[in-house]
């Protein structure tokens, strides 16, 4: 290694310790300050929008990140969905709270039972969890999910089951896509792109300036004389979202 990298090295540690700092601090302030406000006003949709306003900006800031999001015009915001979305990186939650302007739960595997503040705050918000350990869980999951939007709220799932190392959309994973046609409500692909450049799968949380791109694509229906099977519907949201990861000329 050259003696003239090493400062630079030393210096990127030194302020990712201060950022990873900073973030858990504030994240977790945050989420005592949210279950206060739970607790008084009963509103778990509140403390979600405020993920979008306040928790992810402050956030990007922090890491230099610049979020760029397209295509917000082709989605009818007083309507539900099930929006599904690449996964390249812990902050994909982060991007996604701050890009679609409604109060969003998430599919979370169910280790995130395991972290402190961060458990208290998705069981207060009623996020769905699944335990990729039991193969009962899917069933159960999808009849959650469901429920869920048939509620009328907004629901996001990681179809890839996994974050992408690469960077490549991996295959969706079908199960639990059929939650949306059970509940009658239509799926809208987002590709997030840039998300695993500015904390990649690898490292221990090595923060990199950069831009985020959320594209969001047109709805997919599930009713009707054309609506898609589980299988097409799959198809269909795997090749939209591959399509929006594609280069702009």
């Amino acid at each position: 290694m050259p003696l003239a990298r090493m400062p630079s090295r030393l210096a990127w540690a030194v302020l990712n310790l201060l950022q990873l700092a900073f973030t858990l601090i504030f994240t977790a302030g945050g989420i005592v300050y949210c279950l206060v406000l739970l607790a008084i006003t009963r509103d778990p949709d509140r403390l979600l929008r405020m993920g979008g306003w306040m928790w992810s900006p402050v956030l990007f800031r922090g890491a230099g990140a610049q979020v760029i999001v397209e295509g917000r015009e082709r989605v009818d915001w007083s309507k539900n969905y099930l929006f599904v979305s690449n996964h390249q990186s812990v902050i994909d939650i982060c991007a996604l709270f701050y890009a679609l302007p409604v109060p969003l739960r998430f599919l979370l595997k169910d280790e995130m039972l395991k972290v402190p503040f961060v458990n208290w705050f998705a069981r207060g918000t009623g996020m769905l969890f699944l335990d990729r350990d039991s193969r009962r869980a899917g069933a159960m999951v999808r009849r959650q999910a469901a429920a869920l939007l048939r509620e009328g709220k907004q629901l996001c799932l990681f179809p890839e089951g996994t974050r992408s190392r690469s960077g490549a959309l991996l295959p969706f994973k079908a199960g639990l896509l059929q939650a949306a046609i059970d509940a009658g409500v239509p799926v809208v692909p987002v590709a997030l792109d840039g998300c695993g450049k500015v904390l990649p799968v690898e490292g221990m949380f090595r923060v990199r300036p950069g831009i985020i791109r959320v594209r969001i694509g047109d709805p997919i229906p599930v009713t009707g004389p054309d609506a898609p099977d589980r299988q097409q519907l799959t198809e269909q949201a795997h090749a939209a979202v591959a399509a929006m990861l594609q280069p702009r000329i």
